[in-house]
């Protein structure tokens, strides 16, 4: 198997954030000092990929980037993210919000701008669950009267 990870995460070294969408889950380290390093573990697989190669579409990889590109410090931090249920646009968001918050606890100051531009309040939409007598959430049985 071909590790990515060529760094220990320290608590020198590194700063945490955990994000959350729908049923996806991410803990998200930011490296400091590598910029290079932006690394993606798969929880299921076990297998380390990189940003761009997980997160295949570019939307989806400049979402992540986004709370770095809002700062100015995407030349400073790299990051490594451990991610856990979902699909892959949940994993992406939940990314972002882990990426937001490991800055916020790096500088408390970046606050109001990760607040403007909607970084730190989490998506609390989720999949609405299926009631009883019914053949989803919303949807009913057709009522047939012979």
């Amino acid at each position: 198997m071909n590790r990515l990870k060529d760094f220990t995460i320290t608590a020198d070294n590194s700063v945490y954030g955990t994000g959350k969408r729908k049923e996806a889950i991410a803990r998200v380290w930011l490296i400091k000092d590598k910029p290079e390093a932006k690394i993606v573990k798969a929880k299921g697989s076990g297998k380390e990929w990189k940003l761009e190669e997980y997160f295949q579409r570019v939307s989806l990889v400049n979402k992540v980037l986004l709370p770095l590109k809002l700062t100015g410090l995407e030349e400073k931090f790299g990051i490594y993210a451990t991610v856990v249920g979902g699909g892959i646009s949940a994993q992406s968001e939940a990314v972002m919000y882990g990426v937001a918050k490991a800055l916020l606890a790096y500088n408390p100051e970046l606050r109001e701008t990760l607040k403007k531009a909607g970084l730190l309040t989490r998506d609390a939409r989720e999949k609405e669950r299926k009631k009883y007598a019914q053949m989803g959430a919303r949807a009913k049985y057709r009522w047939s009267k012979r």
